[in-house]
């Protein structure tokens, strides 16, 4: 029987393994994590992750051929297939600070891969990694390797957060790079042959190791620009009196662009886009490839602006000054149907609004108290750390409380922010929550969720993204 082990039981690794120990009932998979936290959560009914229809697949493997274990080293060695799905976060100090992916924790899993094993194994980079990172993978084990046989792998995951199960169920397409020899050729089949058992063959495809790797960076950095793109554009509507959603229907009824990824909003977040792009960054400068990294730094410094734009059109439409005003903020994470809170666009909005001393009451279905506070008051890039090398429980931010239901987060509040586009935003009762308010009583729709038409008419003065301005917001021009 073909043994899988995962090494970080993650976003990644959890529903990924998850999903082949579904499809592939003769194969035995093992996740496992130095975390007994985590460890523990997914042998237990409250997963540590939300992500829709996660919590059947796991029920129904768990017990079966899929296991959640910390004993890291002995399910390794048992193992055919090693994934490595563990944390690469940007350097915060050092060569290439700000941009280059630390690979302190990929380097140690594969030490301990080397050190551990005793029949030859593949190795699957599933991490976001630099290009090259095999080779340096592969060097570190070659020269520990005790006479065993490593072949390297990279099979980049494209999940989306919110619809990881279906994605990995129906994939556009599975990703397998390898060296282009005799063993690295097997070690393709071995990895194809698990994923066929229900991915369609034309959909996996097979490629070298670097056109694999470079793969994942470019297709979340063209992903980061279209949402630059339309973001960018908001601006221009705002200026102009047009309508960025008329705007992006139209463009994207062109069939060479098609109409994804081109909703504006507050900006993007999540663990990858980000820190993909600044990893392409710094490769081009390596690569001595100055113009290649002004572009696309310019996809995060156009995401940048558009949260500055957002903060300062709240404080410049509440009479300048937010101070001592409550504001509730609708939704923390980076997006609707998830819990995850990486690079969301929130943290930098509230502490912008912080910074101009605005008392916060925050609101998001998914997300805890302790987790917002941890962001709030966390220097950035310390989130993709394993937990335990975090911070300890950071102090609270005082001004910020976090409640439980929508209403009690805008009682007496003078403005609303909607910084997740979570479908019951959609349907709360905004004439009750009107008449709750301080007046004037703002809206200041980050995600263009609500109705805007309708919100007037019950009293609001309402600001969406890339929407013609309300009166009142004309005459108090954001500042940028």
């Amino acid at each position: 029987m073909v043994k899988i082990c995962c090494i970080g039981a993650g976003y990644v690794g959890g529903p990924t393994m998850a999903v082949i120990a579904l499809k592939c009932p003769n194969i035995q998979v093992a996740v496992v994590d130095i975390s007994t936290a985590r460890i523990n959560a997914w042998n237990s009914d409250t997963l540590p992750i939300y992500e829709p229809g996660l919590d059947e697949v796991v029920k129904k493997c768990r017990g079966k051929n899929l296991s959640f274990s910390t004993d890291v080293e002995k399910h390794v060695a048992e193992s055919d297939i090693v994934f490595v799905s563990v944390n690469t976060p940007t350097k915060t100090q050092g060569l290439g600070a700000g941009k280059a992916a630390d690979l302190t924790y990929w380097e140690s899993a594969a030490r301990m891969i080397a050190d551990v094993a005793k029949s030859n194994k593949i190795v699957v980079e599933k991490s976001t990694v630099p290009v090259k990172t095999a080779e340096a993978i592969e060097k570190i084990l070659t020269h520990n390797s005790k006479g065993i046989n490593f072949s390297i792998l990279s099979n980049p995951e494209f999940l989306a957060e919110g619809t990881a199960i279906s994605d990995l169920l129906n994939p556009d397409r599975v990703l397998i790079g390898g060296r282009e020899t005799p063993e690295g050729k097997k070690a393709i089949e071995a990895l194809r042959d698990v994923y066929a058992h229900w991915v369609p063959v034309d959909r996996i495809l097979c490629t070298n190791l670097w056109s694999a790797e470079l793969s994942k960076l470019a297709a979340n950095a063209f992903l980061a620009q279209r949402i630059s793109s339309v973001n960018a554009m908001s601006a221009l509507c705002e200026a102009t009196g047009a309508d960025v959603s008329q705007v992006a229907h139209a463009v994207g009824k062109d069939t060479r662009i098609g109409p994804k990824f081109l909703n504006a909003s507050v900006g993007f977040g999540g663990s990858c886009f980000q820190k993909d792009i600044l990893n392409l960054v710094y490769i081009c400068e390596c690569n001595g490839l100055p113009e290649v990294a002004t572009y696309w730094k310019q996809v995060i410094k156009v995401n940048d602006y558009q949260k500055t734009r957002f903060v300062n059109r709240i404080v410049s439409s509440m009479f300048n000054t937010v101070s001592g005003k409550k504001i509730a903020v609708l939704g923390f994470a980076f997006k609707k149907d998830t819990g995850d809170t990486r690079e969301t666009p929130a943290i930098d909005v509230c502490k912008g609004l912080i910074g101009d001393k605005a008392k916060l009451s925050i609101y998001d279905p998914q997300v805890n108290q302790d987790q917002i506070q941890r962001d709030l008051s966390m220097k950035k890039f310390d989130w993709d750390h394993p937990v335990h090398l975090q911070p300890m429980s950071p102090t609270s931010v005082k001004d910020v409380s976090v409640v439980w239901d929508a209403y009690t987060a805008t009682k007496d509040a003078h403005g609303i922010c909607i910084l997740t586009e979570w479908d019951e935003f959609k349907n709360l009762d905004y004439q009750k929550i009107f008449n709750d308010m301080q007046k004037p009583a703002f809206v200041f729709d980050g995600r263009n969720v609500v109705d805007a038409e309708k919100l007037r008419k019950i009293g609001f003065i309402v600001y969406s993204i890339g929407k013609p301005l309300d009166d009142w917001l004309k005459d108090m021009p954001a500042v940028a």
